[in-house]
């Protein structure tokens, strides 16, 4: 018991030694603490974006619909009788008929053209089928395959899949991932430097009593243990401050995105930091504070040598 028990002790003391030294410079402290946080603060914040912008899309954004297009002058019988054949097809979700006359009524009344569409005679727009495929069925295989079904039957004029949007904007949520892990990595690489930077001026200004140590017999592993917490603390406190920095943004824009929501018809809610990026990210600035803290304790530890 007595191993364990002393290694806890010693462990211990050197945590609580570095949080000292910390409040002891609360000045420098916080600047180092604050440019750690707005570090971590900024990939934190587009991860946040991008999962609002998924979410606000989630309704829609993998709905890959086809509408089938009907030749005009197909009774409205033959295309229901098609749409009850169409529902029975293995991955198809749901089957809408929107008969000529309700598009036409629609029309004339969001498009502003009512008075033009007077002058013509008989109704220009096709019975059509709006077809939604089954999730895990929208594969472009599988995708071409329903589409090719659809064109077979000779009534139908044009099979349309309203897919290329679709692609876009998942396009762009790729771009924006990417941009998150490659703002993450240099930004990374950012707090390493900063951490590194720090404990470097905190070596050579505690060297005397560096050396005293290393004369009574300390080892290179007993006079890193406390640069090493201190680097620890450094990305904790880092990834705290970020977290609330975009806590704080997250609230203040809430209201406006749901009063934007609102305005569009929907219920959404701005999403915050959720519990599991917040411990992600403390436990990154945890690691990268010791891994800081370790290459420059590592680097300048072994020049210094007691003097006879």
């Amino acid at each position: 018991m007595t191993g364990p028990v002393t290694w806890l002790s010693r462990h211990l003391q050197a945590a609580l030694g570095a949080a000292g030294r910390l409040t002891r410079a609360p000045l420098a402290t916080l600047f180092t603490v604050g440019v750690i946080g707005l570090a971590f603060a900024l990939p934190l914040g587009l991860k946040l974006f991008v999962d609002n912008a998924r979410a606000a899309t989630g309704d829609f954004a993998n709905a890959v619909d086809l509408s089938v297009y009907f030749r005009i002058g197909t009774p409205l019988e033959k295309v229901e009788q098609l749409a009850t054949r169409a529902r029975a097809r293995a991955g198809v979700a749901t089957v809408t008929v929107i008969p000529a006359d309700a598009a036409l009524a629609e029309f004339r009344q969001y498009s502003g053209f009512g008075a033009a569409l007077d002058a013509i005679e008989g109704n220009p727009l096709p019975h059509v089928l709006a077809v939604r495929p089954q999730a895990g069925a929208d594969t472009p295989p599988q995708l071409a395959k329903l589409q090719e079904y659809f064109t077979s039957w000779p009534e139908v004029e044009l099979v349309q899949m309203d897919i290329e949007w679709v692609n876009r904007f998942n396009a762009i949520l790729e771009v924006l991932r990417r941009t998150l892990l490659i703002a993450a990595a240099v930004l990374g690489l950012g707090v390493l430097a900063v951490v590194g930077n720090t404990i470097r001026l905190e070596i050579q200004n505690r060297r005397a009593e560096i050396e005293v140590t290393k004369l009574v017999g300390g080892s290179n592993a007993f006079v890193r243990r406390p640069f090493l917490y201190t680097g620890t603390l450094y990305g904790l406190l880092g990834a705290l401050l970020a977290c609330a920095i975009v806590y704080a943004a997250t609230a203040v824009l809430a209201p406006a995105v749901a009063d934007l929501a609102r305005a569009y018809g929907s219920r959404f809610e701005m999403l915050g930091v959720s519990p599991r990026d917040a411990l992600r990210l403390l436990g990154g600035g945890a690691a990268l504070g010791w891994i800081g803290a370790w290459l420059a304790a590592a680097r300048h530890l072994r020049s210094i040598e007691p003097q006879a």
